[in-house]
Formats: C-alpha cells, sequence, structure tokens
C-alpha cells in the first residue's frame, strides 16, 4: 500500500505476535458465563433436572443399602435355630462372651430361622431399577437442553466475532495477520465450544453430587463423613497449585496456535513466490521452530494439567481405605449396619469421583478460558469511529470531489500528508502518480473513508464525507484495485457482487464491455464455471476483467482504478482504457498509475512525493514544466546504462530528456498509445 504500512510479501511480512498479557482467569470465565445468560430460562431447567438427576442417583445407594442389610439377614437367621427370638441369641452370645457379635446382631433385625425375605428383596430391587432410569432420564434431558444452550451460545458468540470485523478499521487488518485472526475466529471459538459443552453439564452434576452426597453420609455416619471431606482441602489445594502452573502454559499453546496458523497461511497463499526464490528451507526453519513451540507449550500445558486426575485418585483411594477400616469397626461394634457401610463406600466413590473429575476438568477450562481470552481481546478492540450524523447525506448524481487543507498520519509522529487541497470535477479524470510511499493510495483510502483525516476535510458537492455514513458514501463509489479479490461462486456471481440483483442481460453487458465475455465462452460452463477460494482457474489477467465488469455493473458516481490494468495485455488494456472512457462520462475518476503512458489522457495529473502534491497539470503541460513528472516519466522509457564509463553512453542527466534512446512522441492516428509501452 503506497503510503500506508509496509504489509511485505509473502515472506517478507513480520509476525505480529497476539497481545502479550492475558486476562486473568476469573474474570474470563465470568464473562464467558455470561454468553449464557440469554438462556437463563433453560439454564433453570437445566438446574432442575440435575437436582433430580442427581437426587435419585443418591437415593440409590442408601436403597441398595437395604437390600443388602435383608440379604445379611436372611443369612444370619438360618444360622441361628427357628423358634428363638432375636433377644435370646443375643442374651446366648453375651453369655458366652462374645459381646462383639451380640452388639453386631442387636443392631440387626431379622427372625431366626426365616432366611432371606425375597418378596423384600425383590421391592428394593424394583425399586433401584426405577431410581436409576428415573436419574438417566433426567440426566439425559438435561444433556439435551444444555446442549443447545451451549450451541446458541456459540452461534451468538460468532455472530458477535463477525459483526465485530465489520465494525474494525483498515487499521486493525494492516497490524494484525491473516491467518491469526482466522485462528481466533475459527479454532479459539470452536475450542469455547466444545469446552463449556464437556465442562458445564458434569461441573453441573458434578457439584450436585457432592452436595447430595455429604448429606447423605452425615445422615448414615457424621464420623465417617468427615473423614471423607478431607478430599475437599486436599483436591482444591491440588487444583489451585497445578492451575497456576498450566493456564500460562494454555495461553501461550493458543498464541503459538495462532502465529503457526498466519505461518501456514503466509507460506501456502505465496507458494509460487516461495519456490521462486527458493525460500524453502527458510520456510521449512521458520515453520519447524513455530511447530516445536506449540508443541512445547500444548505438552506443557497437558502434562501439568494432567496431574490432577491421577492426584484425585491418589488421594481417593486414601480416603476409601480409611472409610473401610473405620466403617468396619463400626459394624462390628454394632455402630452401623453392613448395609450403610456399603452404601457409604459407594457414597465416598460417588464423593470422590465428582471432585476428581471437577479437577481432571480444570485443564479443558483453562484451555477454553485462554482462548476465550483471545476472542474477548478481539471483541474488544478499538472500532471504527461511527458516523456522526447519517441525516447528512449528499445528492444521488454527486460527483464533486474536494480536498480541502488534508492532513493524515498513520503514526503520530509520523506525518504523511499536510495540507493537501485538490478538486475533481464531474466527468473529471484525475490521475495520481508518484515514487512508492509517496501517499498515491492513502489518498485512495482517505476518500473511501478506510480511514479517516487528521485536519482539513474532504467534500462531496459540498459535504463533508464524515457527516454522511460510510455505507452510502461508499455505495456511491466504485474501486478497482491491482490486487484481485474473487470469492468461491459463479462468474456470474462475481460479476453480479458489484450489484445484487442485477439482471442477466446487465451482467453480460458489463462483462462485455470489460472484455469478460472474450473469453467465458471457451470456459466450460460459460458465466456458470465455478471458480475456487483462488480463482485459480482462471489467468491472473481474467481475474483482473472479472473484477473490472463488477465495478462496471456497479454504475458508480465516482470510480478509483488503481493499477487495475497492470494485469492485462497490452492490447486488452488498450480496449479496457476505451471501455473506461465511455464508463467515466459524467463521473469522478481517480486513476493511481506507475505506467505513466496509461494517464496520458487523464483532465488532471497530480504528480504526489512524501504525502504533498508537487506538481500538478495535463500530460503535456507537466512535460513541459520539466519537473518531477518530466523525470518519472523519461525514467521509464530509460535504457539500461551497463557501464557508466562508456563514453558512447552519456549519463542521464536530472532534467534532460533521453530523446536519443526513445522520442517522446504525441499520440498519432496509427499508434492509439503514443511513444513506446513498457
Amino acid at each position: 500500500m503506497s503510503g500506508g504500512r509496509p504489509m511485505g510479501g509473502p515472506m517478507g511480512r513480520g509476525m505480529q505476535a497476539p497481545a502479550a498479557k492475558a486476562q486473568n482467569f476469573g474474570p474470563s470465565a465470568k464473562r464467558l458465563l455470561g454468553t449464557l445468560r440469554t438462556d437463563m430460562p433453560r439454564l433453570i431447567v437445566v438446574l432442575v433436572l440435575g437436582v433430580l438427576s442427581v437426587a435419585l442417583s443418591v437415593m440409590g445407594p442408601k436403597v441398595l443399602g437395604e437390600g443388602t442389610n435383608i440379604v445379611f439377614a436372611g443369612f444370619i437367621s438360618m444360622q441361628v435355630p427357628a423358634g428363638a427370638t432375636q433377644q435370646e441369641v443375643v442374651d446366648g452370645l453375651i453369655a458366652n462372651g462374645q459381646q462383639e457379635q451380640a452388639d453386631m446382631l442387636a443392631a440387626m433385625e431379622f427372625t431366626p430361622g426365616a432366611g432371606i425375605d425375597f418378596d423384600a428383596l425383590g421391592g428394593i430391587m424394583i425399586a433401584v431399577l426405577a431410581i436409576y432410569i428415573g436419574a438417566s432420564i433426567f440426566g439425559w434431558l438435561q444433556a439435551r437442553i444444555l446442549n443447545g444452550v451451549v450451541q446458541r451460545a456459540m452461534h451468538r458468540l460468532r455472530m458477535r466475532v463477525e459483526e465485530k470485523i465489520h465494525r474494525l478499521p483498515l487499521s486493525y487488518f494492516d497490524r494484525v495477520q491473516r491467518g491469526e485472526l482466522l485462528s481466533r475466529v475459527t479454532n479459539d471459538v470452536d475450542n469455547i465450544g466444545q469446552t463449556m459443552q464437556q465442562t458445564l453439564s458434569q461441573v453441573i452434576v458434578s457439584l450436585l453430587t457432592v452436595v447430595g452426597v455429604m448429606v447423605m453420609m452425615f445422615i448414615i455416619s457424621p464420623l465417617l463423613a468427615v473423614i471423607a471431606l478431607v478430599t475437599i482441602p486436599l483436591t482444591i489445594a491440588i487444583t489451585i497449585v497445578v492451575a497456576r502452573r498450566s493456564q500460562k502454559l494454555f495461553v501461550a499453546q493458543w498464541k503459538t496456535t495462532g502465529i503457526l496458523n498466519a505461518r501456514v497461511e503466509e507460506t501456502f497463499s505465496g507458494h509460487a513466490i516461495v519456490k521462486t526464490f527458493g525460500h524453502q528451507e527458510e520456510a521449512e526453519r521458520d515453520f519447524r521452530a513455530e511447530n516445536e513451540q506449540l508443541y512445547r507449550a500444548s505438552f506443557g500445558a497437558q502434562f501439568v494439567s494432567g496431574i490432577i486426575m491421577p492426584a484425585m485418585m491418589f488421594v481417593g483411594n486414601l480416603v476409601y481405605v480409611a472409610i473401610a477400616v473405620v466403617g468396619g469397626i463400626q459394624v462390628a461394634g454394632g455402630l452401623l449396619s453392613i448395609g450403610d457401610v456399603q452404601a457409604f463406600i459407594q457414597y465416598s466413590r460417588q464423593f470422590t469421583q465428582p471432585l476428581s473429575q471437577l479437577g481432571s476438568m480444570a485443564n479443558l477450562l483453562q484451555s477454553g478460558v485462554a482462548s476465550a481470552e483471545r476472542v474477548f481481546e478481539l471483541l474488544d478492540e478499538p472500532e471504527q469511529t461511527p458516523d456522526d450524523d447519517p441525516s447528512r447525506t449528499a445528492p444521488e448524481d454527486a460527483s464533486d470531489l474536494e480536498f480541502d487543507s488534508v492532513a493524515f498520519r498513520y503514526v503520530d509522529d509520523r506525518p504523511l500528508i499536510e495540507g493537501l487541497s485538490l478538486a475533481a470535477r464531474p466527468g473529471s479524470t484525475v490521475a495520481i502518480v508518484g515514487p512508492t510511499g509517496a501517499g498515491k493510495t492513502t489518498l485512495v483510502n482517505l476518500i473511501m473513508r478506510f480511514y479517516d483525516v487528521d485536519g482539513g476535510r474532504i467534500t462531496l458537492d459540498g459535504v463533508d464525507t464524515r457527516r454522511m455514513t460510510r455505507d452510502d458514501l461508499r455505495s456511491r463509489t466504485g474501486m478497482v484495485l491491482q490486487d484481485t479479490w474473487l470469492f468461491a461462486g459463479t462468474i456470474r456471481e462475481n460479476i453480479a457482487y458489484g450489484r445484487p440483483g442485477a439482471t442477466e442481460e446487465e451482467i453480460v453487458d458489463a462483462a462485455t464491455a470489460a472484455y469478460v465475455d472474450r473469453f467465458v465462452h471457451a470456459l466450460p460452463d460459460g458465466y456458470d464455471t465455478e471458480l475456487d477460494d483462488d480463482a485459480t482457474n482462471l489467468s491472473v489477467g481474467e481475474r483482473q476483467l472479472v473484477t473490472i465488469a463488477r465495478a462496471f455493473l456497479a454504475d458508480p458516481r465516482i470510480l478509483i482504478l488503481d493499477e487495475a490494468t497492470s494485469s492485462v495485455d497490452t492490447r486488452t488494456e488498450l480496449l479496457i482504457q476505451r471501455a473506461m472512457s465511455r464508463l467515466r462520462a459524467d463521473r469522478t475518476a481517480f486513476v493511481i498509475a506507475h505506467r505513466l503512458s496509461t494517464i496520458r489522457d487523464a483532465d488532471l495529473i497530480l504528480v504526489m512525493e512524501d504525502g504533498s502534491i508537487v506538481e500538478q497539470g495535463t500530460h503535456d503541460e507537466l512535460l513541459r514544466a520539466r519537473g518531477a513528472y518530466f523525470r518519472l516519466y523519461n525514467a521509464q522509457f530509460e535504457a539500461p546504462l551497463e557501464d557508466d564509463s562508456d563514453p558512447d553512453v552519456a549519463p542521464l542527466v536530472a532534467g534532460e530528456p533521453v530523446t536519443s534512446r526513445v522520442p517522446i512522441a504525441a499520440p498519432s492516428e496509427g499508434d492509439p498509445e503514443g511513444g513506446t509501452r513498457m
């Protein structure tokens, strides 16, 4: 971009690193959960279903414990003679000095000699089956509704990102690489969705399970419950220690993912240039280095966070052993039934398992929050200044454009354009020439309000363009750039992009005027030929003709041509220039050109250097002035000087035409271009 920030070639752009400082985990996680606020009623239903599912699941071990008591009591009853009462059996054990057995049987309810009560056991089995079926149904409904909540939240987030991109100023895209931006829009958003999908349901179920199981454990045995509670501070301590180490690694993982994506996109989109200049080894070396960084960050994040689950299992096993020992002692002392101990052991597993799951989900949560930070950084980027007064507009046929003491700079301490004034009248063609970096394309960016001026103003029929909406201003402007942009679709759809709703006849007329019709019939499907993402099934010149046809169809009041014919052959360029001459009638046209032979017929030629207009006039007037334009024009036709010491080759003296090498001639009837074409 002339006059703008250097963009570089496929291998020339410097890598743009993401923001080095990430938000804290807590605020980012809270903001991420805030994306679900719209679906609060559904979340309440999810919570209710979770409570019901967990309540039934928690009831299961207690009911099963009653079944165990029935089986154990029946087994004991078969070991004692029928006809005796339970109290007589207990008293007999005490008399024989078997106090522990007596205490255990005293805590039970059984009928000596009766055996197992299968009717009662069958009722309990049916109840347990119904409990677990109900818990599964409620759990399935909860997961289904929560899935819809998460997917809708991700849909809204993608829409916010898409809308944000359209509100960002052009300066943002100048400083952020396309691959890095794509990584945030795709990889990071997808990772957020996967994280929320996998963790939200589990977090809800795990927390509810911990609470429900804790209540049941205190009901059964406060002593054993206190032993089980030891896992909570241990779990929290382990999770905090590991999370602090792994969070930075997850942030680094997704940052390096964006950098690597940018490298791949940059290298592959410019693979022809990479091969042409023999930079394959350099590209591979850069890729390997960045891939190694991603590997180290990803491995470190997964390894550190992966410590949580084994640590939680170790703590859980220790608690399990303690509960089994203490519970066995209480059963032997008649303080607990064997069914209660069985139920408590199940509860201890149910208690430690969700804690372990919460710990193991820390890596997923940290990964998702790290991606959320990157997406939120994008959403928090400063937007382009809003339109001040949408009610102000210029007449529909406005094409009188004026620059009044315009000043602009990309960097605050580096002025680029100062005090620029010019007038482009309706029906006139203004050509802008000058060396690279002189500010030619910057001038066009100001016309389109891709950037706003820092001083002065630009008016359209007397109306300050900053008082017009950007959409209104740009709808009056057609632009054809040197770098063509076509999307995946048919040739017809790409041309119609210039004016949605155009008729078939209008599309064909525009294609004919831009000489697209000349080659399109040679394609297999004509105007219905499908183009891929980069339109590689067309030549560079053919792609440029399609973009010119698009501008023709738009029929703008202001036309901007930035080296629009640089990729077409000489004859086609001449034909397009004639077509553009018809298109420019009653319109204001700005033409940026490096080949000065293409702008000889311009009504006004502006010569820019360092952001200022140093000369202006017609082609003939500027040649007679023998100034900057004169030097630029002659430099294009200067023969290369192979040896300055050759006395037969006179060096070029500034201000002197090279008439001995290439005559400067006015256009003649036999040569529509005149002179010699580069």
